[in-house]
C-alpha cells in the first residue's frame, strides 16, 4: 500500500486528492478543495499550510506530488499561485513526504493520453481510472490526476530501474 497525496495549488482554491497505489492498481481514498478566505493578508498561505497538515495527519501519505507553476499572462496571478504552491510544499516537507513535481502537460498526458486535454476530459478519466460513481469537482479531479501521474511515473521508473518491461 502506498498512499499518494496530489495537490492542485491555487490562490483561491487548492485541491487535494489521495489515492492508494499498488502496482498498476489505484484506489480512491479521499479528495477535497480548500477554499481560501480572502482577507488581503497572508493568512491564506497559513490556511493552505495548516489545512494540508491536517489532511496529512489524517491520512498519513508517504508520497506527495504537486503541479508546477505555469506562466500566466498576468504576472501577479503567477506570483500568487507560486506562493500558494510554496505553502503546500512546506507542509509536505515538514511532514517528511517524498515530493515530486509535474507540469500540467505531463499530468494530462499521463491521465488522459493528451497533454493539451481540457478539464472535463481530466475529470472523466479520473472518474474512470478510480472507478468513481460521479465526476469529481474540477479542483479535486486535478489533484487526483496529479496523484495518478505520480503513481504511473513512479511505477514506470521502477520498471526501468529493474530493466524489466512488463
Amino acid at each position: 500500500m502506498s498512499l499518494i497525496l496530489g495537490i492542485d495549488p491555487g490562490s483561491r482554491v487548492t485541491g487535494f486528492g489521495i489515492i492508494d497505489s499498488v502496482g498498476s492498481t489505484h484506489r480512491y481514498v479521499a479528495s477535497g478543495a480548500l477554499r481560501l478566505k480572502k482577507d488581503g493578508s497572508y493568512s491564506e498561505l497559513h490556511q493552505i499550510f495548516s489545512d494540508l497538515e491536517k489532511v496529512i495527519a489524517d491520512y498519513r501519505p508517504t508520497d506527495a506530488a504537486i503541479e508546477q507553476v505555469f506562466m500566466h499572462a498576468n504576472v501577479n496571478s503567477a506570483l500568487k499561485l507560486g506562493q500558494a504552491r510554496g505553502a503546500a510544499i512546506v507542509a509536505m516537507a515538514k511532514n517528511h513526504l517524498r515530493i515530486a513535481e509535474y507540469s500540467s502537460r505531463q499530468i494530462k498526458l499521463a491521465v488522459v493520453g493528451f497533454g493539451a486535454a481540457e478539464k472535463p476530459q481530466v475529470q472523466q478519466m479520473v472518474k474512470m481510472l478510480l472507478k468513481l460513481n460521479a465526476l469529481p469537482q474540477a479542483d479535486e479531479a486535478d489533484a487526483l490526476a496529479v496523484a495518478l501521474c505520480h503513481a504511473q511515473t513512479r511505477r514506470s521508473m521502477s520498471v526501468i530501474k529493474r530493466g524489466v518491461v512488463q
